[in-house]
């Protein structure tokens, strides 16, 4: 089937004969290969374009942040590019059915203010801080960072942790929903067929007893992640009393923990839930010798992709005290219960400040 298309770079020619001009030697490994460009206007035309030339290395262009700067550098050369900016469905960003669903054009820039109700809306907001700077988050997209699958991604943490399902289309097989746990399988590599495009996540909404933490450790601001933990922690009561964490507040330290959540990132090829961390809290109250066991016992569960030995022991360091900072995060965390901001139509545009 044929497509409009345009051929980029577009070919620089003789003024005078018109014939094409080689590009110079210096210029072949500074600017991307040729490639042929697609620019659907719909998902169905989106995913009938790339079953056509999944098996010639098609790919899909969101934000690019990734995927661009590899192709200048030649350490990417797809053939054909299928450019979704246009879709304007795939810019939505809606909050339905118990869970708030991400869809593929969604830029990161979209959660700097709360984008869904209760904790999820502040939690994301949280995160989001993390990831690079305000360029790349007004450009880059949430499912992006799902299918790049960089085990450093902040968002890749957050969809572990939260039990997130992506939901996958196909021009042969139609929707498919996976969920978090069988959607990362290797390091940068992921449950998606060479035909299929990430549509959209859903991520489940938090109670309203719900607290969070998150920490991460980078070396300088905007720079991968070496390690960070997000904790989602239900408490039972108020958390307006209690013993303390060792940090000079109460707030939660009495109350028991009734659902805990623990995910880990950066350290592994994929992030992951630490279940037998999260299994020393429940139905206990996070004392302070208690959240040094459980972050000793994360940092005891992880098998760092590090080679030496000095470097594991090294990034195990770093996961027990991510882990700690964010279990002590959670619990010095109010209960946050607000309305999210009234969002616009396409969440895909960011911020425009």
């Amino acid at each position: 089937m044929e497509y409009p298309y345009r051929v980029l770079p577009p070919p620089q020619r003789h003024p005078s004969s018109g014939s094409v001009i080689p590009f110079r030697p210096s210029e072949r490994f500074m600017k991307p290969g040729r490639f042929v460009l697609y620019e659907p206007t719909s998902v169905d035309q989106a995913v009938l374009m790339l079953a056509d030339v999944a098996d010639q290395d098609g790919r899909i262009l969101a934000g690019g942040q990734t995927l661009v700067p590899a192709m200048a550098l030649r350490f990417a050369q797809p053939a054909y590019l299928i450019d979704i900016n246009r879709i304007e469905a795939l810019g939505a960003l809606i909050e339905d059915a118990g869970a708030l669903r991400i869809h593929a054009r969604v830029r990161h820039a979209a959660f700097h203010a709360p984008a869904a109700s209760g904790p999820l809306g502040h939690l994301l907001s949280g995160v989001v801080k993390h990831i690079a700077h305000l360029p790349i988050r007004t450009r880059g997209t949430f499912c992006g960072s799902l299918a790049n699958a960089d085990p450093a991604s902040e968002w890749c943490l957050v969809s572990v942790t939260l039990d997130a399902t992506m939901r996958a289309r196909s021009h042969t097989s139609g929707p498919r929903d996976i969920a978090a746990a069988d959607y990362f399988q290797g390091y940068m590599t992921t449950a998606l067929r060479p035909d299929e495009l990430l549509e959209s996540v859903a991520l489940p909404l938090l109670p309203a007893n719900a607290r969070w933490g998150f920490e991460e450790f980078s070396r300088r601001a905007g720079d991968f992640a070496q390690a960070m933990a997000l904790v989602v922690l239900g408490i039972d009561g108020d958390g307006s009393t209690g013993k303390g964490t060792g940090t000079g507040d109460t707030r939660g330290a009495g109350e028991r923990v009734t659902d805990v959540r623990i995910g880990v990132g950066g350290v592994e090829s994929t992030p992951r839930r630490l279940r037998e961390a999260e299994a020393m809290c429940a139905g206990q109250a996070l004392t302070p010798s208690l959240i040094l066991a459980v972050a000793d016992r994360a940092a005891a569960l992880v098998e760092p992709m590090d080679t030496t030995p000095q470097e594991r022991q090294y990034r195990r360091g770093l996961v027990r005290t991510v882990v700690q900072r964010a279990l002590q995060r959670a619990l010095q965390r109010p209960l946050q219960q607000t309305l999210p901001r009234a969002l616009p139509a396409d969440s895909s545009k960011g911020d425009e400040a």
